[in-house]
């Protein structure tokens, strides 16, 4: 999965200590959808599903 920079930014605002799960949730999130890149739009999609979880 590729990650823009500004989206691989955004990921680094996640503490360190969840960073790769949150990373993982986000990639299925984008793969679900038939998506191959990660974008700050794509990023922001993902953290207000799980937001609202």
């Amino acid at each position: 999965m590729n990650w823009t920079a500004a989206a691989e930014q955004r990921l680094k605002e996640i503490p360190f200590f969840v960073r790769p799960a949150a990373r993982k949730k986000i990639e299925k999130f984008a793969s679900d959808r038939g998506l191959t890149e990660i974008d700050e739009t794509v990023y922001e999609q993902a953290k207000a599903q799980f937001g609202s979880q």
